[in-house]
């Protein structure tokens, strides 16, 4: 017997957040798309709040998205408000970036699994897992320093070195 499974695709959510990494608290917002003006509204709902409208510089650390790469996107900022400072992460170094750090744990407790029946329950869920974190939350304590940072061109070059050796050991065996 032959059983077909029909998979109908309820459509997606963009949540955009920020993260204040000295008070481990989120600023995040679901939007039907990705873009400049979602991303605007979330700088705006951020911006219009103490202490970020009164603090001499509020230092905004994105990656290099289209929504907020380049030139454009730190003088779209300037021209709104006068103390956000946009600073861009390396490529591929999303791991720098605190609020990377809250998305996995969204990934691992929010969305997945996906079994979700509409978007509002997963506005819903977002939301509320929002509201749970920013009331227990504590900041992230990073474990690197800055030497660890220099020092990782060193340990880096050892493990690519000792993969390689692990590879020559691994043809040698075959």
């Amino acid at each position: 017997m032959r059983v077909n499974h029909e998979y109908g695709c309820g459509g997606a959510v963009a949540y955009l957040a920020a993260y204040d990494v000295h008070q481990a608290r989120v600023f995040g917002r679901c939007e039907a798309t990705t873009g400049i003006v979602p991303f605007m509204a979330l700088v705006e709902q951020v911006m219009t709040q103490e202490p970020y409208v009164s603090a001499k510089r509020v230092f905004w650390i994105v990656d290099n998205g289209s929504s907020h790469h380049g030139k454009k996107a730190i003088d779209r900022l300037a021209s709104r408000f006068p103390n956000p400072v946009l600073v861009h992460t390396p490529v591929h170094a999303s791991w720098v970036n605190q609020i990377e750090i809250f998305f996995s744990i969204v990934q691992r407790k929010v969305v997945a699994p996906s079994d979700f029946t509409d978007l509002d329950q997963v506005r819903d869920r977002l939301r509320g897992f929002e509201d749970r974190y920013n009331a227990t939350a504590q900041p992230f304590q990073w474990k690197s320093t800055t030497s660890d940072l220099d020092d990782l061109p060193a340990r880096l070059d050892r493990h690519t070195l000792t993969d390689r050796q692990q590879e020559s050991s691994a043809v040698l065996a075959a």
